[in-house]
């Protein structure tokens, strides 16, 4: 195991130990967050340039935000720099995955993409303890597959949490058939340890917001490519008609054109009679 400098080297078990596996854009918000509720962390990435930078990320989101706090009077600049050594000394930054072993709960932040998912979900199957919560902060992936590929469905939850991890209050807990009932609970537990509001759903394509959401935002680029309305005149029907924050268009821009189009056709192609999909 190599620990990046300016890290703490993984000790001895802790009952309070959160692993996060992938430091982008999600994963680094998951670790950031979790520190800060006062977890140890075990970081996990592939190469150390990968560590590295999912820990500048990380260090530059707790400055930011203790910056505004101290910008609202919420804390001084003394706390404030205390707050940040002190969420940064509970991360612990390694490629070694055996390092999973110490943690009670391991959270995969992984690109979206099963093949790589497969060999990981192996490994995580045969580090991790019996006791321990295994979720996935995919966003479209099936949990009850992954739950197969590590070899302990009754461990495994999906726990979707929402971009930027940092601010945002939502996270979907997701059960399969499989799942054992107490370590849903514990992992719905967690996510309020985090002061995030968690809402439960079963193991269904898209759980609650993209299952709504996706083909939401396919109709209203359907609407544009059929002349109904411009794309600016979409967004601000849906923003001053529905009292939605943003509009769908420029929500498929800030997602990600590319990203939307994967999930809609993977969608289709498992689900082709599910016509919300098409």
């Amino acid at each position: 195991m190599r620990a990046l400098r300016g890290v703490r080297s993984l000790s001895s078990r802790s009952e309070r130990t959160v692993g996060v596996i992938g430091l982008g854009l999600m994963g680094h918000g998951i670790a950031q967050t979790a520190a800060e509720k006062g977890y140890n962390v075990v970081a996990i990435e592939l190469e150390d340039k990968f560590l590295a930078g999912g820990l500048a990320r990380v260090d530059d989101s707790v400055r930011k935000l203790a910056s505004k706090a101290v910008a609202k009077g919420k804390m001084d600049e003394r706390a404030a720099a205390a707050h940040v050594e002190s969420t940064m000394a509970r991360i612990t930054a390694t490629t070694d995955r055996d390092a999973l072993s110490a943690c009670d709960i391991v959270i995969e932040a992984m690109i979206e993409d099963l093949a790589l998912k497969e060999k990981l979900y192996t490994e995580i199957g045969r580090v991790v303890g019996d006791e321990c919560i295994i979720a996935s902060n995919t966003s479209s992936l099936s949990i009850s597959r992954m739950a197969a590929y590590c070899g302990r469905p009754g461990q495994m939850v999906g726990m979707h949490f929402f971009n930027p991890v940092q601010l945002m209050k939502l996270v979907e807990v997701v059960r399969t058939d499989a799942t054992e009932a107490a370590i849903f609970a514990r992992a719905m537990s967690f996510v309020e340890s985090l002061e995030k509001r968690p809402v439960e759903c079963i193991d269904t394509p898209g759980f609650v917001v993209n299952r709504l959401l996706v083909p939401y935002v396919c109709s209203a680029i359907l609407l544009v490519e059929r002349g109904v309305a411009s794309p600016r005149d979409v967004d601000t029907a849906m923003k001053l008609g529905a009292g939605h924050p943003m509009g769908p268009v420029a929500l498929a821009d800030y997602v990600g054109l590319d990203t939307t189009l994967s999930i809609i056709s993977g969608w289709n192609a498992e689900f082709p009679e599910e016509q919300a999909f098409t």
